[in-house]
């Protein structure tokens, strides 16, 4: 009679030892699990190490300079102004695009809002005059000086009336129109189509 050889009892009895985990994988070795668990920290401790670099760079260098859109300001003249990106500094509207550049990183002089002055420039630093076709920087209006060429800058309704440092009367000097500063007066030299600026104006 023939026996049957226990081997193929061994094999399953191996086969059945070997346990697979699920999806096939077999279980992970503690070299291997110790492999991996190394490079995740080591790409956790480079991530942090590069947040870490980042921020001393902006820390030293500062923040890069922002472009918002163009915003107003007032001057310490009451008057108004272009409101710089460091959104501390204010400078006259007259100083924009004049060729120098007054804030700090610059923007006063940006390509893009001078390229076509002043169609390029916001509304609220222009002011139009009488002739249509001409123009001035809106902190030009009602400062007592003929800017427009035509007076229309400074007998328009919404100036005020002439300072304490102003003498009103039809000026005869185009530089200036419906004021003339009272250091002018009193200096023997008409400034007034009337003269009241020898014979009334008390002086500065």
């Amino acid at each position: 009679m023939n026996r049957i050889s226990p081997q193929g009892e061994g094999n399953g009895n191996s086969a059945a030892g070997t346990k697979a985990r699920p999806g096939g994988e077999a279980d992970c070795s503690p070299l291997c699990c110790s492999r991996r668990r190394a490079c995740v920290s080591a790409i956790l401790l480079l991530m942090l190490a590069t947040l870490a670099a980042l921020i001393a760079l902006v820390a030293i260098c500062g923040p890069p300079p922002r472009t918002p859109g163009a915003q107003a300001c007032v001057t310490p003249k009451n008057r108004t102004g272009f409101l710089c990106h460091d959104r501390r500094s204010c400078i006259p509207a007259h100083g924009v695009c004049d060729g120098i550049r007054t804030c700090a990183h610059g923007e006063d002089e940006d390509e893009a809002l001078c390229r076509d002055v002043p169609q390029s420039l916001p509304r609220f630093l222009v002011a139009h005059c009488g002739n249509p076709a001409s123009w001035i920087y809106s902190d030009q209006k009602c400062d007592g000086t003929n800017n427009c060429g035509d007076c229309s800058d400074e007998l328009s309704p919404v100036c005020p009336p002439c300072g304490p440092g102003w003498w009103r009367c039809p000026s005869t000097v185009f530089r200036f129109c419906g004021c003339i500063p009272r250091s002018l007066c009193r200096d023997h030299v008409q400034h007034c189509s009337d003269w009241s600026d020898e014979y009334s104006c008390p002086g500065p």
